[in-house]
């Protein structure tokens, strides 16, 4: 397991995009089952809708995506403090089945289909109560970042 302290050692992300709030399982080079608890609370719900909050898909994507990243961080033994960051490359086969909404636990589960030359490959699934709400491929790039100073 991991928890909030160790998960943003993994990922560069910050409040409010940190979408990760918990690791319950991963199986370095292989898969990763993690969970973002989704309140009110969040500043999306303001726009999203006032009157009836849906957290949005591309935000269930994204959180996808960040569980991607802690996966292949830690896969690869590496940390964005030393200079590499894990873009979103791409996505494919993307299906939204049900809305997510204030007090659901969103699972995030990814399990690594292939990697070449920096490039990953997750399918990827997202649950509510154990039904499905999200699947898709994500494809992710491992880079190394320069700094311009």
């Amino acid at each position: 397991m991991m928890d909030i302290l160790e998960i943003r050692k993994y990922l560069p992300h910050r409040y409010p995009f940190l979408l990760v709030d918990r690791v319950v399982e991963l199986i370095e080079g292989e898969s990763i089952v993690c969970y973002k608890n989704i309140t009110v609370n969040e500043e999306v719900f303001e726009g999203h809708f006032p009157h009836f909050p849906v957290f949005p898909g591309v935000m269930i994507v994204e959180a996808l995506a960040q569980a991607c990243g802690v996966l292949g961080f830690k896969t690869m033994g590496k940390t964005p403090d030393e200079g590499s960051i894990y873009l979103f490359a791409g996505i494919d086969k993307v299906r939204f089945k049900r809305q997510v909404v204030p007090g659901d636990q969103l699972f995030l589960e990814a399990r690594i289909v292939s990697e070449k030359r920096g490039i990953w490959k997750f399918d990827c699934t997202a649950k509510v109560d154990g039904e499905l709400v999200t699947s898709a491929t994500i494809l992710c790039a491992d880079r190394q970042v320069t700094s311009s100073t």
